[in-house]
């Protein structure tokens, strides 16, 4: 049986989640933009994301933001998890038998969980930030150049080394010898969403700041980080969307172009 044959459930369970996330986000963000932001001074506009829904507690609108970014997460990222996915049960298919799916559902919840935390952790920091900004006016203005540097830091991350270690471990060949078990799958999950999230860490922050409800930016980044995750000349594909992200960057600095 050919390789895509073994993993034909998968595939398909697979297509289906990452087309119900894609439209829940797709959903999601239109109904977001619908709603006007907050124009700022220094010329941009504060995303509906970093604001509550008339009658919302901070602890709703914190919910509402986990949940949507982890479903934003499915979408973006299933399309570059999913060969890491099958090469774990490549790796434990035949000691775990009919656990396989388990296993498989258990590695997937782990990998996500570490994306939902990320959410977790960004909300609290983009609402300190946008709070900033409403009250200091030369904060505001500062912005969309602050803006263009994150996108700048993001692009000449792709050069470093410590980038292409952690690209190569998300491109592993094989995830080398593993256990069938339930804890062994969700350390393993774990393991591959700390790697992804450290190794999106430059595509993430650019998204962050240029806009995190903007699908346009979404299905970049997405393309970005399948391309460099399942292109033959992964790292020379990291440096060529590296020279693209420097120069948007540079571009935002030179421009002051309001983008977050």
């Amino acid at each position: 049986m050919s390789a895509l044959g073994q993993h034909r459930g998968l595939l398909g369970t697979s297509a289906v989640v990452f087309f119900a996330s894609a439209i829940t986000t797709v959903l999601w963000c239109g109904s977001m933009s619908s709603m006007p932001g907050m124009e700022m001074p220094g010329g941009w506009t504060m995303s509906m994301a970093w604001m509550r829904m008339p009658g919302q507690s901070w602890l709703g609108a914190a919910a509402t933001f986990i949940g949507m970014w982890a479903v934003m997460m499915v979408a973006m990222m299933l399309p570059a998890f999913l060969p890491m996915l099958m090469r774990y049960r490549a790796t434990v298919g035949r000691a775990a038998g009919a656990r396989l799916g388990q296993l498989t559902m258990i590695v997937s919840a782990a990998y996500f969980t570490v994306w939902t935390a990320c959410g977790a952790a960004v909300f609290p920091l983009g609402l300190a930030l946008a709070e900033i900004a409403m009250r200091i006016p030369a904060v505001s203005h500062a912005v969309p150049a602050a803006t263009g540097v994150v996108v700048l830091v993001a692009g000449v991350l792709q050069f470093t080394a410590w980038k292409q270690q952690q690209l190569a471990c998300c491109r592993a060949a094989s995830p080398g010898t593993l256990r069938s078990g339930a804890m062994s799958a969700w350390r393993y999950g774990l393991r591959l969403g700390l790697h992804c999230l450290r190794c999106c860490a430059g595509h993430t922050a650019a998204l962050l700041v240029i806009g995190v409800m903007d699908l346009k930016s979404m299905a970049v980044v997405m393309a970005a980080i399948t391309a460099e995750r399942l292109a033959p000349a992964g790292q020379k594909v990291a440096r060529l969307i590296g020279v693209l992200i420097i120069a948007i960057g540079a571009y935002q600095i030179a421009t002051g172009y309001p983008a977050w």
